[in-house]
């Protein structure tokens, strides 16, 4: 059985010579995983650039049966052309960093579509935001987490998590100067919850210390979240 859905690629491997698997969140059958065939030959060039994580595609795909979770696709073709996510090295290190938490924080094989929705809509007005892009990885995280239910109200409510969590782990107290320095994100947490475009965050180093408290607390409500290893490309790319 076929069905036609837009999806939003997340990742892929490379499977046999000149395939891959790619893992795309769907519209209609949330996280699935296809082999597409023969998109890392050379000729005709540029296909595997459609499966670039978050490219945004139109898929007729063939429905898995059974448990095996894998299966093909039958058409694909790039539903969005962007304009600025792969050409801006910000904008790119960015979509790899979310990408990545997405990858993880998402795992359902059912439709939800205003999960869908608010992923889809996000990317397009990252790809098309020409100013004021600095702190969207923060709010797409903060907004990402009310969909995967368990988004906050307020600064405090996020950093008081991260603080007890910290303290049954390490036993220190409640005056230690990591949590002197969580009270401080307190207020740009809330400048980014309120209104992001006000947000008196001052620099890529603070940025980088913010996108931390917040894995950290994606970690909190994430299974087996793990390490994220692009946020270490994406702090280089923030300090410059």
């Amino acid at each position: 059985m076929l069905i036609k859905t837009r999806g939003i690629v997340l990742s892929y491997l490379k499977y046999r010579e000149t395939s891959i698997i790619a893992r795309v969140y769907t519209e209609r059958l949330g996280v699935q995983n296809y082999i597409v065939n023969g998109v890392r030959k050379a000729k005709p060039p540029g296909r595997i650039a459609l499966f670039q994580p978050f490219t945004l595609l139109e898929l007729v795909a063939y429905v898995a049966r059974g448990s095996s979770g894998l299966t093909r696709l039958s058409e694909f073709r790039c539903s969005e052309p962007f304009v600025s996510l792969p050409y801006e090295v910000q904008k790119s290190s960015v979509v790899l960093f979310l990408s990545e938490v997405v990858g993880r924080a998402v795992r359902e094989e059912e439709q939800n579509e205003p999960l869908f929705q608010f992923l889809y809509n996000s990317i397009l007005a990252f790809d098309q935001q020409t100013t004021g892009s600095e702190n969207f990885a923060l709010v797409f995280l903060l907004r990402l987490a009310t969909y995967l239910g368990f988004g906050v109200s307020s600064g405090g409510e996020l950093t008081d998590q991260v603080i007890m969590a910290g303290h049954a782990a390490t036993s220190k107290g409640a005056t230690g100067p990591a949590t002197l320095r969580l009270r401080e994100f307190e207020g740009y947490f809330d400048e980014l919850l309120q209104d992001p475009a006000t947000s008196t965050i001052p620099n890529g180093r603070v940025r980088h210390e913010l996108l931390n408290v917040l894995i950290r607390y994606y970690q909190l409500h994430v299974e087996q979240l793990g390490e994220i290893r692009s946020l270490d490309i994406l702090s280089q790319v923030l300090a410059e």
